[in-house]
């Protein structure tokens, strides 16, 4: 019978001391949530601030009339853009404010404008500062096997590049054409890299193979190249499908703004557990790329982790399950 006794105080210490930590741990969930949805709302203000500068701007009898009926489109498709399209439209007014000539704008509003760029720096920074600290506690074991996050939806970071560098003028983004590699294996698994800018290495995403192509290189070559480099894996030109893929991205990198177009190709693999050989990465992978794994689309489907594409468990299934038909879809 004290055998039965202290079994049962021990389970019940142990319940109550689950019980506890749950309800802090789901405490501390819900603050984090509301410190992202507040970050969300401090930032789409700083946009649209930014978009009603933009407007003033384009009344500025110094700047070109088609430069001016640009950037008014370009604001007007910004603040109009749902969620999912935000980022681009964003991308897309912030490369044209990257080209405009400031030194036909007075004073004031030259001032007005890098002051309205700046802020939209600040709270983008703020924003995903939030989203890492709260997806960091989302994908913990415990958190996830007791669904302590409820019916919150997953906070997403906002990805739009930082032309303008606080203090500095702005730089135009570089073109920076790329050939990635969706690698499959016999599992119908895709290998990804887990990696963070250099100038954000608290921002960790998961990626596909695949890097810039170089001058004059055609983009297969670019593949191919990326794909020995990065995995030590050869596959035979015409056993690359593709590009199957299109995705247009701004972004930042260590700190350089870029315009980027990547274009997606596949290569299956019939074997499983293949080996990945690293050996080939230049410096900057090195140093900036933690580890790689094998990925099926339902994990993909179910992980709380950044993956880019966006939607890459979204598209992923139907390119595996049907013969590819010459066209070349754009994906986020």
């Amino acid at each position: 019978m004290p055998v039965v006794i202290t079994l049962l105080a021990t389970l019940l210490l142990l319940v109550a001391v689950v019980g506890l930590w749950s309800l802090l741990t789901a405490n501390r969930l819900d603050r984090l949530h509301v410190r992202t949805d507040a970050a969300w709302a401090a930032l789409d203000a700083a946009l649209a601030r930014r978009a009603v500068v933009v407007r003033a701007v384009t009344a500025t009898a110094g700047v070109d009339a088609e430069v001016g009926r640009g950037l008014r489109a370009a604001a007007y498709d910004a603040e109009r853009a749902r969620r999912p399209d935000r980022e681009a439209a964003e991308n897309a007014l912030g490369r044209l404010l990257a080209d405009l000539d400031r030194s036909v704008l007075p004073p004031a509003l030259a001032a007005e404008l890098a002051d309205a760029e700046e802020r939209v720096v600040l709270a983008r920074r703020v924003h995903n500062d939030a989203v890492r600290d709260t997806l960091a506690l989302r994908r913990r074991r415990r958190v996830r096997w007791l669904r302590l996050a409820g019916t919150a939806p997953r906070p997403e970071y906002f990805e739009i590049a930082e032309p303008v560098a606080l203090g500095e003028e702005a730089a135009a983004p570089v073109f920076r054409p790329a050939a990635r590699v969706v690698l499959v294996d016999g599992r119908d698994r895709v290998l990804l890299f887990h990696g963070h800018d250099p100038a954000c290495p608290q921002e960790m995403f998961w990626f596909t193979v695949g890097g810039g192509v170089d001058a004059g290189e055609e983009l297969r070559a670019a593949a191919l190249r990326e794909l020995w480099e990065e995995t030590g894996l050869r596959v035979p030109a015409d056993e690359l499908v593709g590009p199957v893929w299109r995705r247009r991205v701004m972004f930042s990198w260590d700190g350089q703004a870029y315009d980027g177009e990547e274009w997606f190709f596949l290569a299956r693999l019939s074997d499983v557990d293949v080996p990945v050989d690293t050996s080939g990465f230049e410096e900057v992978e090195t140093r900036t790329i933690r580890r790689h794994r094998w990925w099926t689309a339902e994990e993909l489907r179910e992980t709380a982790d950044t993956v880019y594409p966006l939607q890459l468990a979204e598209v992923l299934p139907g390119l595996l399950d049907s013969e590819w038909d010459g066209r070349t879809r754009s994906v986020r």
